[in-house]
Formats: C-alpha cells, sequence, structure tokens
C-alpha cells in the first residue's frame, strides 16, 4: 500500500476518514461480472481503490481495474454513487473508513484477466443467479443489490 491513504494512516492511525474511490464492474458479453475475491475478507467484490491527490475519479477506476485484474477498459459508463451509513466499514486490520464510491460500469475491455496476489485470491465471472448478498464486501453490498435491481431478469 502506497499513497495519499497510507500517508493519512500514518497521521490517524485507524481512525475513522472520508475515503473516495473509483470502482468498475466488469459486464462480459454474456452479462457476467468478473468479481475477485479478497485477501483481507475473503468475500467478493469488483476492481476499485482509493483516489489519489489530483487524481480523476475515472482514471482512479481504470487505474485500479489494471492494478487489480489485469484489465483494460476501453468504455466505461457512470452507474452509482455509493455513500451513506452503508459504506462505513472496518477493515480486518482496524483501518475505519466511511466511503464515497463512484462506480461505472464497463463492458467494452482487453487484457487477460490477472489477479493482483495481494488484493485478490481468485477472480471469476458469475451469473447474477449466482451472487447472493452474503458473498459480497458489506461497503458494496449496495452497489451490487442496484445492480440487480435494474439487470437481473427474473
Amino acid at each position: 500500500m502506497g499513497g495519499y491513504i497510507f500517508d493519512m494512516r500514518k497521521l490517524v492511525g485507524h481512525r475513522t476518514i472520508i475515503q473516495c474511490s473509483g470502482s468498475i464492474i466488469i459486464v462480459d458479453k454474456n452479462g457476467r461480472l468478473l468479481l475477485g475475491k479478497r485477501t483481507d475478507n475473503h468475500l467478493w467484490g469488483y476492481a476499485g481503490g482509493s483516489v489519489e491527490i489530483n487524481e480523476k475519479i475515472e482514471d482512479c477506476a481504470a487505474r485500479e481495474l489494471f492494478e487489480e485484474m489485469g484489465i483494460v477498459a476501453d468504455e466505461m459508463e457512470l452507474f452509482y454513487i455509493n455513500s451513506g451509513k452503508d459504506t462505513h466499514y472496518i477493515y480486518p486490520n482496524g483501518d475505519e473508513v466511511s466511503n464515497i464510491e463512484i462506480v461505472y460500469i464497463c463492458r467494452k475491455y482487453h487484457g487477460t484477466p490477472k489477479a493482483q496476489e495481494s488484493e485478490i485470491e481468485e477472480l471469476r465471472y458469475f451469473t447474477l443467479d449466482e451472487i447472493t448478498p452474503d458473498m459480497i464486501s458489506p461497503p458494496i453490498r449496495p452497489v451490487i443489490e442496484e445492480y440487480m435491481r435494474q439487470f437481473k431478469k427474473d
């Protein structure tokens, strides 16, 4: 870990900080979502992370996608802004955050999925029927629930 959040943690320890992040939900041509199993809480999520000083949110989301999953976003569309009490989270290491997350959907991308081993245990495509709330990392559950509301066909 490096950058802005790392520097902030040196100053505030585990205290709650506001964390702004950019994230991307990858959707393949069959409508499946590419999710990564996190190494910290062993739950599934999409690519995303903290914005660095002076970084555009779109660039942050694309950077995090490449770093965590080895994929390059060709096109992104704004999907959801995730914030509020449901995004308050305490990481397994004790760091506490109140997230403001700007989430994009990406259906046009290239590259071969490859997990960043320090953050992702496994990458896998899921159909919407395979995804349950309890398998998703807590602070992003509202995003996945909204995605399901909009795109899951009963």
